[in-house]
Formats: structure tokens, C-alpha cells, sequence
């Protein structure tokens, strides 16, 4: 096995049709990566090879389901690169059925699986459009498992490219911790691996001077800081989490999603954020969204 660290970068973006590949990969190019889109996974070795052979330090690939009949080469292929000494990072773009269904029907864009024999007999076009999505997701399901998750169901393309940039730039030799805040109003996010609900802490929303501020305020923090109920919170989460981590890590954990939601998504799962990214970024790769925030 080698075991020499090659100082290039590999990203396999790959997820659910309608849910941002283009914009990924987008943010991937900013980034001084070369990128390839929809490439049949029988080429993915040869093109590694080949832009080594060239000197390139950031490949950039997305893979998805129009390759169906391939994709079971994949995870190997990705574990080979890993044993070769290649950094490779995965990521998988999500969405709701029903927001990937608006998506379809906004654009007139047809699903690449709307002509498989499995749906194609359907007359009802929602109900097909459905079928196809359900069955893309049994196909790509191996692939999710090993990659870091993003939902794209109700962030902005802006939102999305930031995410993808900030987990590209994070050091990746190690486990991801990401922290998410988000509004229970809006939906639990789809690519949270633990969900804590914070609805029942007391809530500056109903403090006339604090309902303008976020978490990220000190008049915000202070308030919180001050109500035994939220630091008894803090002290579980972070209590759970520090004591599961390392066997995360050891079961060949590359992400782990948390996800923290209040009412609003505004005031207290905004700081429980803040303050367990600050417990935790000392000894693992931390990194923070906020996903009804982000979107202003």
C-alpha cells in the first residue's frame, strides 16, 4: 500500500438531479480546479492519470445517475485513489422530492431517468416525475453514504457555493465537524446526521430589544448566556458529541452534520452553534452554517 501523500486534491461531486451540481462545480472552478462534468465512471482512472501525469493539483469530477449502470465502480475507484495517496474529498448534493419536482416543473427540464422501463408505463407526469426521483436516489444511495451531505432544498445558489468552498478549503486529513443552525419553519435539513431541537429554551424572540439581533449579537449571547436552561443544553450536546467523536472517527468517519433548530432559526440555534463550534475546533476540522442567516 502507498502511503505517500500526493499533493493533489480530487472532488467527486456527485447527487440528486435539480439539486446544484452546476453551481458546485461552478464554485470548484473559482477555486483553480479543473472540472468535468458528467464523466462515465469508466474514465475517472484513466482522467486521474492523465492530469497527473499533466501536473494538475485540483480535479474536480461530477458523476451522476445518467452513468446509472457504472456507478457501483465508483466507491472503489475512490478508495483506490485514497491507497494511491490522492486527497479525496466526496460531496453529495440533496433535496426534498417535492422541492426537486418544482425544480423539474419550473425549468421544463426533463429527469434523466423519465424514459426507464420502471415508470415509463406511468400516464400521470407528477406521479412519474416522483417515481424517477425515488428510483435515483436507490441508485446514488452508496454514493451518499461516503460523501459530506449538503440540502439544497431551501438555500440559495450564493449559499451553496460558499458551503462547497469553506468544506474544500477545510484541512482534510481528518474528521469534519459541521454545525448547522437552521428554523424548524423551513424544515429539518436533510443532511444532518444528529438533530438537537432547542424550541423549548427560553427565546429572545419575545424580547422587544433583542428580536431584531441573531445569536451572533453579545445582547443576544448575554441573555442566553444567562438562562441556566440553555447551558444545561449546551453542556448535554456537547457532552454527547465529545464522547462519541472518536469513535466516529475510528469507524471511518470522514462528516458529521449537526444540525441545531429553533422556531426561527435566528436567535438560539444560532449561538448553541456559535459556542459548540468554539468547543470543538480545537481538536477537529469545525465548521459552521446558518442556514436561515446565510440566505439574507
Amino acid at each position: 500500500m502507498n502511503t505517500t501523500k500526493l499533493d493533489v486534491q480530487i472532488v467527486l461531486i456527485t447527487g440528486m438531479s435539480g439539486s446544484g451540481k452546476s453551481v458546485a462545480l461552478h464554485a470548484l472552478e473559482d477555486l483553480g480546479f479543473y472540472c468535468v462534468d458528467n464523466l462515465p465512471p469508466e474514465l475517472l482512472m484513466p482522467l486521474v492519470e492523465l492530469e497527473h501525469a499533466h501536473h494538475a493539483k485540483r480535479l474536480a469530477i461530477a458523476i451522476d445517475v445518467r452513468s446509472a449502470s457504472s456507478l457501483p465502480l465508483v466507491p472503489e475507484q475512490l478508495q483506490r485513489l485514497k491507497t494511491q495517496g490522492f486527497q479525496v474529498d466526496s460531496i453529495f448534493l440533496d433535496a426534498t422530492t417535492g422541492t426537486l419536482i418544482r425544480r423539474f416543473s419550473e425549468t421544463r427540464r426533463r429527469h434523466p431517468l423519465s424514459q426507464s422501463a420502471q415508470i415509463s408505463a406511468l400516464n400521470d407526469q407528477r406521479r412519474a416525475l416522483a417515481e424517477a426521483i425515488e428510483l435515483e436516489r436507490n441508485l446514488l444511495s452508496d454514493l451518499r453514504m461516503q460523501a459530506h451531505v449538503i440540502d439544497t432544498s431551501v438555500i440559495r445558489p450564493t449559499q451553496l457555493q460558499s458551503y462547497v468552498k469553506a468544506f474544500i478549503e477545510a484541512p482534510g486529513d481528518q474528521l469534519t465537524l459541521v454545525f448547522e443552525s437552521f428554523s424548524f419553519k423551513r424544515g429539518v435539513p436533510s443532511d444532518a446526521d444528529f438533530v438537537f431541537d432547542v424550541r423549548m429554551l427560553p427565546n429572545p424572540h419575545y424580547e422587544p430589544e433583542l428580536r431584531a439581533l441573531t445569536g451572533q449579537d453579545d445582547a443576544v449571547a448575554d441573555y442566553l448566556n444567562r438562562q441556566p436552561e440553555v447551558n444545561r443544553m449546551l453542556d448535554h450536546i456537547h457532552g454527547f458529541l465529545d464522547s462519541w467523536m472518536d469513535d466516529l472517527a475510528q469507524n471511518h468517519r470522514s462528516y458529521v452534520t449537526v444540525a441545531i433548530g429553533c422556531t426561527g432559526g435566528q436567535h438560539r440555534s444560532v449561538y448553541l452553534v456559535e459556542k459548540l463550534t468554539a468547543l470543538f475546533e480545537a481538536r477537529w476540522v469545525t465548521l459552521k452554517r446558518h442556514r436561515e442567516m446565510d440566505a439574507r
